[in-house]
């Protein structure tokens, strides 16, 4: 008897070819989809609000300092960098210009071939290639050097003109050129990298300080002031100007000897700072830990005033400081700035050495070292300000707590800053880039040789080759 069941026959190249179509459609989808994420990746990149970058670096020395973060974001106006160099020269520039132009959408940066354009070149005064040119609002101003210093040097010119610090000589106080310890030409330096020009004047033959001074600064004098230049000074704060009085420690014994200077310190106690003649010891024994003695005290209690307000994580250090008393005058409004620990004491005998210290002679801390003031001229818009800080070996050269010394320079340039009304620049400037030289000897060179050139490529043969057997 005939099967009468018949089978239905399985199209078995019908499905395959289906799959393989399924497979072709879904393979293309997905090159498009690849495709376009790829172009939408690159098109991001072109763009600089989205141009993201991340310094991994310890020091951040691929990273736009808070400083020159302030001072661009603050633009309210479109900002050009125009960089004059030849055109082999554009790419080792565009590093640093594209971090500016990604830090604001208000920055433009545009390149200028010095070959093909040289009269373009000519106009802006352009006399070697390298240069960066800054423009705004109309004015233009060359960047010193091309580095981050420079360019924002020149947008600060740009946007503040020009600024003159002046440093009193005359009645011993810290030479200004003068680069060993005791001298403040660190300070000058870095006074001049934030586009400041500094000077030195003298006010024993002149009624009136110049008038070209942003800021006048009285940095440790060691003799008295004259009348004359006790009323200068004067004159100059209370009719607008802007003043910064470094004053040590009246010590008188052995070769130690610096003068009280009654006139200038009544004046600042008129304006509501009261400079005492005292010798602050600090007996918090962090100061060890950073190989300083009792007569550097080191500072971490800050207050809000602008000058301080980012410090409040870093340490200031004071060598041979005096203690001050701070209260509002007439018209004046007098705020503290930092104080000692309460820890600290201050030897009121200034004719001996801290050796031996007699209850009599001691007063306990904590202390006051450094305020800042404003004095009403009567024009809101104008007020006199003046900073009183009673020490001045921090802003030395090469002291044991002198500017390079943890945040000193910080204080040292938020004082002039928040002086000159600048309180946008007002910020922890980065430190100097850390030398991370890598150094081995001739065997350990020997082993790193081997292992990279060897060692690592021979291990991934022998993974691959496993992986490859047991697949197969």
């Amino acid at each position: 008897m005939a099967d009468s069941t018949t089978e239905t026959p399985i199209t078995r190249p019908a499905t395959v070819s289906q799959r393989q179509a399924r497979f072709g459609a879904t393979a293309g989808l997905y090159t498009i989809v690849f495709i376009l994420i790829l172009v939408a990746i690159n098109w991001l990149a072109r763009e600089p609000r989205f141009n993201k970058t991340f310094d991994t670096t310890a020091n951040k020395r691929f990273t736009l300092s808070d400083e020159t973060q302030k001072v661009v974001n603050g633009l309210k106006q479109d900002a050009t960098i125009t960089y004059f160099d030849t055109k082999s020269g554009f790419s080792g520039a565009q590093a640093l210009l594209d971090r500016y132009r990604n830090l604001s959408t208000k920055i433009q940066v545009q390149y200028v071939d010095v070959e093909r354009q040289p009269t373009l070149a000519r106009s802006y005064g352009v006399r070697s290639a390298g240069t960066a040119f800054v423009e705004l609002s109309g004015r233009k101003e060359a960047a010193k050097q091309f580095n981050e210093e420079g360019i924002t040097g020149a947008f600060l010119k740009v946007l503040k003109g020009e600024r003159t610090v002046c440093f009193v000589k005359g009645n011993g106080e810290r030479p200004l050129d003068q680069s060993a310890s005791g001298g403040l030409s660190f300070y000058k330096r870095l006074l001049e990298r934030d586009n400041y020009t500094v000077q030195a004047i003298t006010l024993l033959d002149k009624p009136t300080v110049p008038q070209n001074c942003s800021v006048v600064v009285v940095a440790g004098p060691q003799n008295d002031y004259t009348a004359n230049e006790v009323n200068a000074l004067k004159t100059y704060v209370e009719g607008g100007g802007h003043a910064l009085f470094l004053l040590d420690p009246p010590l008188n014994f052995g070769r130690e000897h610096v003068a009280e200077n009654n006139g200038l310190t009544d004046l600042l106690a008129h304006w509501g700072v009261t400079v005492d003649k005292d010798l602050v010891l600090e007996q918090n024994p962090m100061g060890q830990l950073v190989g300083v003695g009792p007569e550097t005290p080191l500072i971490s209690d800050y207050q809000d005033q602008p000058i301080v307000k980012d410090l409040k994580e870093h340490v200031t250090g004071f060598q041979i400081s005096r203690s001050l008393d701070v209260k509002n005058g007439d018209k004046t409004n007098v705020s503290k700035l930092f104080s000692t620990s309460d820890s600290a004491i201050a030897d009121t005998n200034m004719t001996k050495q801290p050796d031996s210290l007699s209850p009599a002679d001691t007063k306990k801390g904590p202390f006051v070292l450094g305020a800042a003031g404003t004095y009403d001229t009567g024009k809101p818009s104008d007020p006199g300000r003046f900073v009183v800080i009673g020490n001045s070996s921090f802003v030395d050269d090469a002291g044991v707590a002198g500017l390079p010394f943890q945040s000193n320079r910080d204080l040292a340039l938020n004082a002039i800053n928040w002086l000159t009304a600048d309180e946008d620049l007002i910020s922890i400037r980065p430190k100097d880039a850390d030398n991370r030289t890598f150094s081995a000897n001739a065997s350990q060179m020997a082993t790193f040789e081997y292992t990279v050139l060897f060692g690592i490529p021979l291990m991934i043969i022998v993974v691959g080759v496993s992986i490859y057997l047991k697949r197969r």
